[in-house]
Formats: C-alpha cells, structure tokens, sequence
C-alpha cells in the first residue's frame, strides 16, 4: 500500500511525514512519496491508498486529479468535492444551528467582478441597493472585521471602527466576496490542530504576533474540554480531517472564529520545533490508519444528518467493482489514538 503526498511550498513537513510514514508503515508494507502526475487517464487505476492534500486548493489539475481518484477507491484527506463546495459563511451558519457560540457574521455582495466575465447591471438584477452600512454595522457591533467568506493568509482581512473604514476596505476588496464579522474581543486564543476528526491538539496561539506559544496549563480543564468537544463537533459535521480551528475566549465563552483551514500550516520555524515533531508522527500515523481501516464514507460532511435535515450526502461508498477487489475497511469511524485533555498541548515529562 502507499501513501502520496501533494504539497507545495513546504520544506520540513513534506520529507518528515513521508520518512515518519515508512518507518512506522512498514511492518504492515506501507510506503509513502510525493504523488508524480503527467496527466490522468480517465478511468485509470489508483495508484495510492491514501493521498494526504496539501495543494490542490491553488491548482485545478490537483483538484480534478484528486476527486478522480476518489472515484477509482484513493481516501483522499481532505475530501476534495466537499472542499471545494465550502465555504467560511456556510461553516459559520451550521455551526451556529449545531449550537456552539459563533460571532455575528454578515454575507457581502462582492465589490467588482472579475474583467472577463461579462457582468452588468441586468446581471444583478436580484442584488438591492443601496445597501444599509450603518444598519449591519449595528448588527455585528463596532468595531468590527471585514474578511473574505473563503480564504486565508489573513489577506483582505480589515479590522474597522465607522461606515467610512469599512466602505473604504470594501473598495479595495475586488471580486472577492466578503464577510462583515463581530470583533470578539477575547481575552484568550487557541488554534487546535486535529488529526482525524476526534484526535484535537489545542495549542496557543497570539494572532498578533501570528505565533504559536508552548503553554500547557492556559485553559482550566473545564474550558479545554469545552474547546475539543466544540472542534470535535465541527469536524463531524464538515467532514475535515486534517484541519485548524481556532477559538477567541471571552469571558469564558470560546467563540469559534475560523474552521476552513483545509491545509493548515505544518512547518517547523512557524508551529515550533515541540508541536512539529506532534504533528508529523499523528499526521503519519492517520494516514497510516487510513491505509489500513479507512471507511469511504468518513471524510464526507454529517451536517444535514446532524441537524435532521437528512441523510448524509455525497459518495458514501466505493464502486462495486473497486469494492469487491479492496480489503475490508470495517472500523476506523473516527482517528484518536489518546484521548484529548483539558490542557493545551501533550506533556513535555
């Protein structure tokens, strides 16, 4: 069995999970490499049983190529037909009906429109001007945040305190669709890695500075558990397994702020030597499990069954023929392998 790996500019992580997979994969002849792509045939036979997706939200091939091999039985992480449909305002509205604590949050008609597409006022016929800037402002509170509905790099990301900060960094937003968010004005911060969708990492993080800390007694064990249960909860209903979710505190309320970080960042100079080497042994580790026990239906989102809307959609299983030649995939419904605690972080002793 292998495991692939797409990546782009990253330089520690990539060949630290590749070696950490075939060291602890090959007593069970798991081998992991660079995924190599000269273009797909359709209908063509995976050549992995994992891939591990890093990239392919910044290059269509990928993307094609990924949810083709989905179809041909690869477990890709992450799901590649539901990343691309996501978006930041969606997760924030099911994460408000599943009943965790989300800021005011605010959908914007886009500024401009790209120059090759033919968009003119007929085009817009349903948009209904002119907007009430005052009237959202009161909604979602001053000061408040303007930031993309799907995006990350905090580009395009405008903290604003009047109606002329906020038209002012509305102008300069482009074709890009914005969100007008309340500002939680919090007194602690936490960005939780997750493997998987139970197994939460929670880890300080001061987004002034845009820096991890290594404090492993920030949270009372009260507010941790809180904390997990809640990124638990979101990685259910999206369907993420390899993700970032970030809470701001205030006055012991975490408010979940940002959770569609697909493609969180792994490197070393920037997570911190300690939770570098956490992150690539649990990375290789669910890739491992995946490889062994995946069942197809795991990276598919859960939010309609969730909230008794429905059953869950998407491809839940592989085809017949694919099915009937892959090993059984019973078990492996959620990877944890050591329950989460309170604390922020594993223990150094």
């Amino acid at each position: 069995m292998k495991i692939g790996l797409m990546c782009g500019r990253e330089y520690s992580f990539p060949p630290a999970f590749i070696e950490k997979v075939n060291e602890l994969g090959k007593k069970d002849g798991i081998t992991a490499e660079f995924v190599k792509l000269a273009g797909t045939k359709m209908g063509e036979l995976a050549q992995y049983s994992v891939i591990i997706d890093r990239i392919s939200h910044e290059v269509d091939y990928y993307r094609a190529y990924l949810k083709h091999a989905v179809l041909q039985g690869t477990y890709v992480i992450n799901n590649p037909f539901w990343w691309t449909a996501d978006d930041k305002f969606f997760n924030y509205a099911v994460a408000s009906k599943l009943g965790l604590d989300i800021p005011k949050t605010v959908l914007l008609p886009q500024k401009s429109y790209p120059a090759d597409v033919d968009i003119n006022s007929e085009s817009l016929r349903n948009l209904d001007y002119p907007i009430d800037w005052d009237g959202l402002l009161d909604y979602v509170g001053r000061p408040a945040f303007l930031k993309p509905y799907s995006g990350g790099g905090w580009k395009h990301v405008y903290k604003v305190h009047n109606r002329e900060e906020l038209l002012k960094a509305y102008d300069g937003t482009g074709s890009t669709c914005m969100t007008l968010q309340e500002n939680i004005d919090f007194q602690q911060y936490i960005r939780c890695f997750t493997f998987g969708k139970n197994d939460i990492l929670p880890v300080v993080y001061d987004p002034g500075q845009r820096r991890y800390l290594i404090e492993h007694k920030y949270l009372s064990d009260e507010l941790g558990a809180r904390v997990v249960r809640d990124a638990q909860t979101i990685n259910q209903a999206l369907g993420y397994e390899m993700n970032t979710i970030e809470f701001a505190i205030k006055d012991g309320v975490p408010y979940a702020i940002d959770f569609l970080n697909p493609a969180p960042d792994f490197e070393r100079d920037r997570i911190t030597e300690f939770y570098f080497t956490h992150v690539v042994d649990r990375m290789a580790k669910l890739a491992i499990d995946r490889a062994l026990r995946g069942v197809p239906s795991n990276p598919w989102p859960r939010w309609e069954e969730m909230l008794k809307i429905g059953a869950p959609a998407g491809f839940v299983g592989q085809p017949a023929a694919i099915a009937k030649a892959a090993p059984s995939t019973s078990g492996a419904a959620g990877f944890a392998p050591a329950p989460s605690k309170a604390r922020t972080g594993p223990k150094t002793s």
